[in-house]
């Protein structure tokens, strides 16, 4: 019975809305691995703290989008926590940005609350923590 119940939990994970959610975040982690990788391969030395911070980006979406397609109470408790992570990383990384611009000779992922993702960084946690509370 349990495992029923653990095998409906992540069906419904993935289903409707989470499984646009999964998708965003799947682009994300893709968008952010790409940006980041060459961003620190080619310049790292004109911005190290902004370039480590997209790949810091990169490695919790990757994370988000495995926990919200694997099934399974301890997959919840890893997308919660990340997700969460990620929220609390756009929210500081934006209030940074903004208030002490030098810190961030470049962009990262999470500059400006993601504006250059047209703020799909900020938005997406808050969607994705909502989701997850949902189908607990």
């Amino acid at each position: 019975m349990a495992d029923d119940t653990l095998a409906l939990a992540s069906k419904t994970r993935s289903r409707g809305i989470g499984r646009a959610l999964i998708a965003v975040y799947g682009i994300l982690a893709l968008a952010a691995t790409g940006r980041s990788v060459y961003e620190i391969i080619a310049k790292f030395d004109q911005a190290p703290l902004a370039y480590t911070l997209s790949a810091v980006a990169a490695v919790v979406y990757i994370v988000a989008t495995v926990a919200l397609i694997a099934p399974g109470p301890l997959w919840h408790r890893v997308a919660l926590i990340t997700i969460s992570f990620e929220l609390v990383g756009v929210v500081t990384v934006g209030t940074l940005s903004l208030f002490l611009p030098e810190l961030f000779a470049k962009a990262s992922v999470w500059s400006w609350y993601g504006m250059g993702y047209l703020f799909i960084p900020l938005v997406l946690p808050v969607l994705g923590l909502l989701w997850l509370r949902r189908t607990k």
